[in-house]
């Protein structure tokens, strides 16, 4: 007779998770540190610690004795000192984020992105998100991970990826400048090529977009007597910093209605892709994000203490750590806040709701687009 195989509790797979996450680490560090396969900028700063990270670094939570990552580290050149020897002989991409005024943050990848974004693959319903299908990418264009992650999530997928043409940086002078006739100029300029490439026949089924754009472009698909659901979408991928519940609420009930589905994510150039748990009325449509685990780590800390993770529920900084062999950034404080979510089955380990940005610079940020 045939035995079924028990079910493996949620604290035993939290366990196993933590034991791969130490283990991983220890392989990452092994790399990047290792003068056969690691990075000038990583070499170089070992050489100025007075002790060996390969020798003292055992498991994530050792990870604290390094000094605190500051961002501006990834600004300017030169660029090849994030390159790992392990790695130099590929083809290197950089990708930029910020850069509206001054010198842009950047990283450099090779593999990164696609790893990425085919791990995200598996996340979307088949149903919703057809395998063959094409997409539409209506977000940031220019030196952007996200532009070709999209590209390559769809072509994995075995779909064509349609594009727009979107300067994020632009946006955000428009904005801080108070120019607000020319920001819808821009906007509308923007939905105009979406619209064209959606009713050009090329049969997309799903779509990349951020909160702002998509509501901008219900608007105007409303106006012209059609909606996105009308059109053929059945799966809408979104990331950005106005995924409230509020919001999500309102563009799963009026923007796209029944037969479409919407994943909300948060990354960014540094982190990643971190899905969403799946948003229902039954949870009051909050949105619970979980890293890539252990690729990338996430943790909520103390507004005093980076050290320190909050409880659950309760607020603080989120924090980031980069665990891959192109990239390694222990402990970057991220300009978002949000509320420490505990694990669970699909990610068990733990997450972020409320993401937002964080209050000692919200006065300050001009989310654009996003």
């Amino acid at each position: 007779m045939r035995t079924a195989t028990p079910k493996v509790g949620l604290s035993a797979r939290v366990q196993d998770a933590n034991a791969r996450l130490d283990a991983h680490v220890r392989d990452i560090i092994e790399w990047h540190f290792n003068h056969e396969t690691g990075c000038p900028f990583w070499l170089d700063f070992a050489s100025r610690l007075n002790w060996d990270p390969r020798r003292e670094i055992h498991c994530f939570a050792d990870l604290r004795k390094f000094p605190p990552f500051e961002d501006e580290w990834l600004r300017g050149g030169p660029i090849r000192r994030w390159v790992p020897k392990g790695l130099a002989h590929l083809p290197a991409y950089v990708f930029e984020t910020g850069g509206t005024t001054g010198v842009p943050k950047s990283r450099v990848a090779m593999e990164d992105f696609r790893i990425d974004y085919e791990m995200f693959s598996e996340t979307l319903p088949d149903k919703y998100f057809p395998r063959d299908a094409n997409w539409l990418m209506l977000g940031p264009s220019g030196p952007r991970r996200l532009r070709l992650a999209v590209e390559h999530l769809c072509q994995h997928r075995g779909g064509i990826c349609f594009c727009v043409d979107l300067d994020p940086r632009w946006v955000i002078k428009l904005i801080k400048q108070g120019r607000g006739n020319e920001l819808e100029m821009y906007k509308a300029h923007v939905i105009e090529q979406a619209v064209t490439v959606l009713h050009a026949g090329h049969d997309i089924r799903c779509l990349f977009t951020t909160p702002k754009l998509l509501e901008a472009l219900a608007e105007e698909l409303e106006n012209r007597g059609t909606s996105i659901r009308e059109l053929g979408i059945t799966g809408v991928f979104a990331g950005g910093t106005e995924f409230t519940p509020q919001f999500t609420r309102f563009a799963m009930e009026e923007l796209l209605g029944e037969g479409v589905y919407m994943t909300p994510t948060y990354g960014n150039t540094l982190m990643g892709l971190a899905c969403s748990k799946p948003v229902s009325a039954d949870d009051g449509y909050k949105i619970s994000y979980y890293a890539p685990q252990p690729r990338a780590v996430i943790e909520v800390v103390s507004f005093e203490d980076r050290d320190r993770v909050v409880p659950y529920s309760k607020t603080g900084r989120v924090r980031l750590t980069t665990l891959t062999r192109e990239t390694f950034i222990p402990g970057f404080l991220e300009r978002d806040e949000g509320e420490r979510e505990p694990p669970y089955d699909a990610y068990p380990w733990d997450g972020v709701s409320g993401v937002r940005p964080f209050r000692q610079l919200a006065g300050t940020t001009t989310v654009g687009v996003y």
